[in-house]
C-alpha cells in the first residue's frame, strides 16, 4: 500500500491530471476546455521510439541479473532507472517474423496473419498494423532495420501498411547479411558503399543513422520511429574496427562471444545516443522510449547465460524462447526505478501505443492485445488483466526445401501462474506452475488434470488455421528479392 500511495503521489507531484485525462480518451483540447482559466497551448500528443533488438536473451541487460563481468549494458540498465522494468514480459512468438506478426497487428499467434519463420511470408493487405493506427492519428511514421514480414512486391510491405518511410531488410533472410550491398527503401533498392568489414558499409550503422535523421527531420510534429535492429543476431559480425572488439581482444573467450558482446555493447551504445538525441532536439520529456528483444536467447548465449533459469531457447516455447527484457521511459509520467510484474506480450503493443497516442478509435475491433498504459501510468489498480496469454508456432524441417514440422505445432497457455505448453501437437500437454517453477522441471499435469482440461480447450479455441505460411516465389536461385 506504501508502494502505491508514493506512486500516487509522484503523479500528483509531476501534474498528470490533464495527461491521464489524455490517455483515458480526451485530447489535450477537450481537457483544456474543462478549465476556461487554462490558457497554456495544449499538450501534443507523445512521440513513440519502439527499439526491438534481434535475439537478446531475457537476462542480457545487466538490470535484470546479467553478468556484468561479461556483458555489461549501462544504457539499457539507465533507461530502468529511469523508467520501468517489466519483470513478466513476453515476445508475441519464440521467433523473429511471426513475432513481429504480433507486434504489428495485435493479434496472439493463433490470430496473427505471419505464423511461420520462412522470412518473407507476406501479411495480408486487409491487415490493420500499429503504424496504421497512429498513422490515421496524425503521426509521421518511420521504420529502420528488419521487417520481416512481407518480401519486396508483397502485400504486406510497410509502405502498404502506414509507414510513410522503412529503410531497412524487407526479406528476414537478407537480414543475416550485414555486408549485403543494398538495402530497401519503400521497395525502392538502395546501393550501399564502402568495402566488406568496414564500418561504413555495416547495415546497421547505415540504419541507424537514418532513424537518427528521421527524429531529427520529425522533432516538431508526433513521430512514431519503429527501430526493429538486427543486432544482437547471428550471423555474428561487428566491424573490424569496433571499439568493444579492441577492447576484449585479450579476452579468452569463443570468438561468436566476443562478437555478441561487442554487438550488445553496440546497441547498448546507440540506445544511449538517441536518449542523448532527444534531449538535444528538446524532446525528451514528450517521447516515450520502449526497448526490448524479439525473443528469447539463442543457443550461441549459453557462455554468457542470457536465459538464466528458464528453459529452452529460440524456437521454443518454454519460457526461456518467449521470455524478454522489456523497460519504458516516459519522463514525468513513467516513475523513474519503477518495476511491473504484469504479465504482457507483442499483442499488447498496438493498444498500449493507441492509448498513448489518443488513437484508439482506430483500433481494430478484433485484436487480442490490452493495453498497459494504466501500468505505465502508475495506475495498477485500474489495469485489465488477460485471462490467458496464447501462443504457438510450427519449426521449419528442412530449410532447402522450405517445408515444415510434420505434427510440430508447438503450443502454450499463461493462465494466472499456470503454463500450459507441448512441443508437438500429438504428444501431451505439460504443465507447470511458474510461481514455483519457472524453470518448468516439474510436469504437474497428471496431478491437476482439471487445469489441464480448462487450459486445453483454451488452446484448441484460440487456434484458427492459417492462411499459407509458403515462401513468396523468388528470382531464380535466390533466397531473397
Amino acid at each position: 500500500m506504501g508502494l502505491m500511495n508514493s506512486r500516487r503521489n509522484f503523479l500528483k507531484s509531476v501534474g498528470l491530471g490533464t495527461a491521464l485525462g489524455a490517455l483515458n480518451g480526451y485530447s489535450p483540447a477537450e481537457v483544456r476546455a474543462e478549465d476556461p482559466t487554462n490558457t497554456s497551448p495544449p499538450a501534443r500528443t507523445p512521440n513513440i521510439v519502439y527499439i526491438i533488438v534481434d535475439d537478446m536473451g531475457p537476462l542480457d541487460p545487466q538490470c535484470y541479473g546479467g553478468n556484468k563481468q561479461k556483458l555489461p549494458t549501462p544504457n539499457i540498465d539507465k533507461l530502468a532507472k529511469e523508467g520501468m522494468r517489466f519483470t513478466k514480459a513476453y515476445s508475441g512468438c519464440c521467433v523473429c517474423a511471426p513475432a513481429r506478426s504480433v507486434l504489428m497487428t495485435g493479434k496472439h499467434m493463433g490470430h496473427t496473419t505471419v505464423r511461420g519463420n520462412l522470412g518473407g511470408i507476406s501479411l495480408l493487405a486487409s491487415d490493420v498494423t500499429v503504424a496504421q493506427v497512429l498513422k490515421h492519428g496524425g503521426y509521421k511514421v518511420g521504420g529502420f532495420g528488419k521487417w520481416g514480414i512481407a518480401e519486396v512486391g508483397t502485400p504486406g510491405v510497410p509502405e502498404k501498411h502506414g509507414f510513410d518511410e522503412f529503410f531497412g531488410y524487407y526479406h528476414q533472410v537478407h537480414a543475416h547479411d550485414y555486408w549485403t550491398n543494398y538495402l530497401w527503401r519503400n521497395s525502392k533498392k538502395v546501393v550501399l558503399k564502402g568495402k566488406v568489414g568496414s564500418a561504413e558499409r555495416y547495415t546497421h550503422h547505415v540504419i541507424f543513422k537514418r532513424a537518427k535523421e528521421f527524429i531529427r527531420e520529425n522533432k516538431d510534429q508526433p513521430f512514431f520511429c519503429y527501430c526493429p535492429w538486427t543486432p544482437p543476431h547471428g550471423k555474428w559480425h561487428i566491424p573490424h574496427d569496433d571499439p568493444t572488439m579492441a577492447a576484449l581482444k585479450n579476452k579468452r573467450w569463443p570468438k561468436n562471444a566476443k562478437v555478441y558482446a561487442a554487438m550488445v555493447a553496440m546497441v547498448d551504445r546507440h540506445l544511449g545516443e538517441v536518449i542523448d538525441l532527444l534531449k538535444e532536439l528538446k524532446i525528451d520529456d514528450n517521447t516515450v522510449v520502449f526497448f526490448c528483444s524479439d525473443n528469447g536467447g539463442s543457443s550461441a548465449t549459453d557462455f554468457f547465460a542470457s536465459n538464466g533459469p528458464y528453459r529452452g531457447r529460440k524456437t521454443n516455447l518454454y519460457e526461456g524462447g518467449i521470455r524478454i527484457p522489456l523497460i519504458a521511459r516516459w519522463p514525468g509520467k513513467i516513475a523513474p526505478g519503477s518495476k511491473s510484474d504484469l504479465p504482457w506480450y507483442f499483442a499488447d503493443v498496438m493498444p498500449t501505443l493507441a492509448e498513448l497516442t489518443g488513437t484508439t478509435k482506430h483500433l481494430p475491433k478484433d485484436i487480442d492485445g490490452l493495453s498497459t498504459v494504466a501500468t505505465l501510468t502508475g495506475r495498477p489498480d485500474e489495469q485489465k488483466v488477460h485471462e490467458f496469454l496464447y501462443w504457438e508456432y510450427t519449426r521449419v524441417g528442412n530449410w532447402k526445401k522450405l517445408t515444415y514440422v510434420k505434427n510440430g505445432l508447438q503450443q502454450a497457455v499463461r493462465m494466472g501462474k499456470w503454463k500450459l505448453v507441448r512441443m508437438k501437437d500429438n504428444v501431451p500437454f505439460e504443465l507447470y506452475d511458474l510461481s514455483k517453477d519457472v524453470g518448468e522441471k516439474d510436469n504437474l499435469a497428471e496431478k491437476h488434470p482439471e487445469i489441464v482440461k480448462k487450459m486445453t480447450a483454451i488452446a484448441r479455441r484460440e487456434h484458427t488455421e492459417p492462411t499459407s505460411q509458403a515462401e513468396p516465389k523468388n528470382p531464380e536461385g535466390k533466397r531473397f528479392r
